[in-house]
Parts: C-alpha cells; structure tokens; sequence
C-alpha cells in the first residue's frame, strides 16, 4: 500500500463507557458507527464498505441499513480492527469501495446480547491445553511472563510500574474508568489472580465500542475534521500454542507486523512521537517495545521504571489509560485506534505536544495475531 493515500475522517466511541445495561452489543455498535458517521459529516448511505469482528458484517449491516460493496469479517481477536484499517485502505486504494466504516462494541460487562464464547472439546485448544487448565488469558499469560522476566532479568516491580504510569494517564482522561494514582506498593499488594498477575495488572471488563471511517486522502481533504492518514501498515498471525510455547520470550507475529508498517511508512523509531501498544495485561508493553524494534527486551522494564513512557516521557505510551485503566471491552483495539487518531487530531484529553506520528500496535487470540498500523497529521 502506498503511503498516505487513504486517511481516517470519522472517529467516535459509543456515548457512554464503562457499564451500559441498557444497550445490547449491537446497539452499541449502532451508537458507534452512528457516532462516527456524525464525526465525519456523513449519512449512513454514504457508506459502502464494512468491517467488523465477532458481530458479522451482514449483521452490521442490515442493522444500519446498509448495502455495502465490500465487507471484511477478519476476527482474530483484540487487534482485527488493526487489520480491517490495513484491508480497508487497500480496497480503498483498489477502488473496491470508497468509504469503509470499520465497527466494533461488546457488552463485556453486561452481556447484554453478547454472542456466547466457547471452546469445542475437539478443538486444539480444548484437547492439549483446557484439560490442563490453561482456560483463558489468566491463565494462559502467567507461564510465558515468568519466563521472560527470568530471561531477561524484569523484575515484579517493573512490570507493576506500568499499571502505575498508565494509571497517570488515565487520570488526564475524563472518559477513563479508573483514574485515583495508584503506587507500585499499590499493585503488588492488590488481590492476586494468577501468579505473578495481581488485580491490578490485569485489564478491565467493560461494555462499549468504537467505529472508524475510512476513505481517499483525495476525498478527505473536503471533509469537516483533520483528517489523519495512514502511513503505514503491518500484520501477521501463527498458532497460539507456537506463539505461546516456543520461547516464551517474544511474538513472532509482532515482529512480522511492526517492521511491515514501519517500512511501508519510511520511518524510524526515532520518527515516532506517540504509541499505543495494546494491554490486556501489564506485561505486553514490555513485548511490545521489544520486538517492534524501540530497544532490546532486557532494556524494556527499565525503560518504563525510569519514566521515559509516563506524561512528559519522551515516549508517550498508552495515552488514554490503555485497557488497565481507560477501558476494555474484551477486544482493546479499536480503543487503542481511537486514541491514536484523537492524538493525531490534537484533541486527546492528554495531548502529546507537537505530536506529528502515532504507531498504534495490537495483539489478539493470545499472541497468535497482530496488527500494526502507523498514523500521521502530516500529508
């Protein structure tokens, strides 16, 4: 895809986040594109392209009324809204469609009309991991942490001080769920859920969502709000149990998906003003840092103590709180999009100064997916 050829016109949250009893899960994904399509200054029959996750998009879009010529259902997890920005632009680019909405929501508290999840027993998860009881992130993430903390000297500190810088973030945020400062004394004394993750490194479940439109850097110029190009994009997926197993040490994904974008975009790591690393739990932006490339695994914990990632760091990361304390539905992606493009606009409740390059990175299924997308104000 070339650089800057398609941009983001239209970016809105569900109106309410947090615990939303009255709404099912697709309402909420109606409140978000209908949100989205008024931050763009557009009507419902302008749009003609549909991504989503979990939800179909023909679900999506009878609900909204509409008759796309182009559609993307990739689930992959947290970060598919990652990849539907990468689809998207290429259709766009293609001339498959020429305005994309790209929608997500989930009543992950409420569950109100949420699509049950479930494990077949005849899976490969259901027949070499659920027996053993490794069910679910909790469990799931503890083995290969303590592995990487091992081999790389993190300590339990470390990992709490990202809770605690994200905490300082969310405190900027008025949208945020959680916003009281929190020590790392805080952290490691708070209720354990599996060893070495105590509650407070763990990520929130809330209801709500979020949508995105897409369309031409040409077409963009015309419309109300900054509009905010995509400069680059990456993603790539492998076997939970490979990704999970083989090193303990780092995704294979993430080191797929982030080079991707960042030489699709020309840039370097020195280039970037702003970062969202997906969170579901405390530990993943230390991957993160890691095998996108900003320094070596052992330099991570380190990095985040000292305080280059909190307000005023010379890495902002995870600006709106991230999922450990802005929000977190149970797919954290579109959130870490919507943050992005509201830093590229320069309207983030915590707006970074001068902020001219957003890399907005996510992970899904339990590191077997992962999405890289890299945003610029600059065309």
């Amino acid at each position: 895809m070339r650089r800057n050829q398609v941009a983001v016109v239209g970016a809105a949250e569900t109106t309410e986040l947090g615990v939303i009893p009255n709404m099912s899960q697709i309402q909420l994904h109606a409140d978000a594109a209908l949100n989205a399509v008024a931050d763009a200054g557009l009507k419902l029959s302008d749009i003609d392209g549909i991504a989503t996750a979990v939800e179909t998009p023909q679900q999506i879009a009878h609900y909204l009324g509409i008759t796309p010529t182009w559609v993307d259902g990739t689930s992959v997890g947290g970060c598919s809204f990652m990849l539907h920005v990468r689809h998207a632009a290429a259709a766009i680019e293609a001339g498959l469609c020429k305005t994309v909405l790209i929608t997500h929501a989930e009543s992950g508290k409420s569950m109100i009309g949420k699509l049950p999840r479930s494990i077949p027993a005849d899976s490969l998860q259901g027949q070499f991991e659920a027996p053993f009881g490794v069910y679910g992130p909790p469990s799931m993430f503890p083995i290969p942490v303590l592995r990487y903390m091992k081999t790389y000297g993190i300590t339990h500190e470390q990992i709490a001080m990202v809770a605690v810088v994200q905490r300082e973030w969310a405190a900027k945020n008025p949208r945020a769920m959680m916003k009281d400062p929190i020590t790392v004394a805080d952290v490691l004394n708070s209720r354990m859920i599996a060893y070495p993750f105590r509650l407070l490194q763990c990520c929130l479940v809330t209801d709500g969502g979020g949508a995105l439109i897409l369309t031409s850097a040409d077409r963009a110029r015309d419309f109300p709000k900054k509009s905010v190009y995509i400069l680059g994009t990456g993603e790539s997926v492998e076997t939970p149990m490979v990704s999970q197993m083989e090193t303990f040490n780092s995704s294979r994904a993430f080191k797929i998906a982030g080079p991707t974008a960042f030489r699709e975009a020309g840039i370097t790591h020195k280039d970037v003003d702003h970062l969202m690393i997906y969170d579901a739990f405390a530990h993943l932006p230390l991957y993160g840092l890691g095998d996108l490339g900003f320094m070596p695994h052992e330099e991570t914990g380190k990095f985040i103590a000292d305080g280059h990632t909190r307000p005023g760091g010379k890495l902002p990361l995870n600006t709106n709180g991230g999922g450990l304390s802005y929000m977190h539905s149970g797919m954290y992606g579109m959130y870490a999009l919507q943050e992005s493009v509201r830093q590229m606009r320069g309207i983030a409740p915590a707006q970074v100064k001068d902020a001219k390059i957003s890399v907005c990175h996510g992970v899904g299924g339990m590191f077997a997916a992962s999405g890289t997308i890299i945003f610029t104000n600059e065309k």
